[in-house]
């Protein structure tokens, strides 16, 4: 890798876009999703901004167990998304399914048989500090190499 290439990286580690989709949830971690941004947590003092278009974003959060209605548009917001990227479950509900997982219920967990997860933030709901965290180590895992890898 040439000197270019590893400051290209190491500069855009630290200029994270994100873009979150509720498939279906119950809104709680919505809220805490948008904890995030505020004074108290500050997340663009990480260099993480939030987008609502997936076609600006690199990490995409899913918040809620997928519905129906979610199974195929999932899909084309994944494929929206320019390389490289990576996809974030938050919370319970994606993961797993959590109370909405029952047999006659039209959730129809995990995220992960839709699109490839790198990473999972358990919890119901989980704290911002934790979103946070693995918005943040995700990052280098999105750019590590990319040009080697094209």
């Amino acid at each position: 890798m040439t000197m270019l290439q590893s400051l290209k990286n190491a500069v855009r580690q630290r200029s994270i876009h994100v873009c979150y989709v509720d498939t279906g949830s119950c809104n709680g971690c919505d809220i805490e999703v948008l904890a995030c941004l505020s004074p108290r947590y500050d997340l663009e003092q990480y260099g993480i901004y939030v987008h609502n278009n997936p076609r600006e974003a690199d990490v995409l959060l899913i918040i809620g167990g997928v519905t129906p209605q979610w199974e195929d548009k999932l899909k084309m917001v994944w494929d929206k998304i320019p390389e490289p990227k990576v996809a974030v479950s938050i919370g319970n509900c994606p993961i797993s399914g959590c109370v909405f997982s029952r047999p006659q219920t039209l959730t129809r967990a995990p995220a992960k048989s839709y699109i490839p997860i790198a990473a999972e933030v358990p919890g119901c709901p989980p704290r911002p500090t934790e979103i946070i965290q693995a918005i943040l180590s995700v990052a280098p895992l999105i750019f590590k190499d990319w040009e080697l890898r094209r």
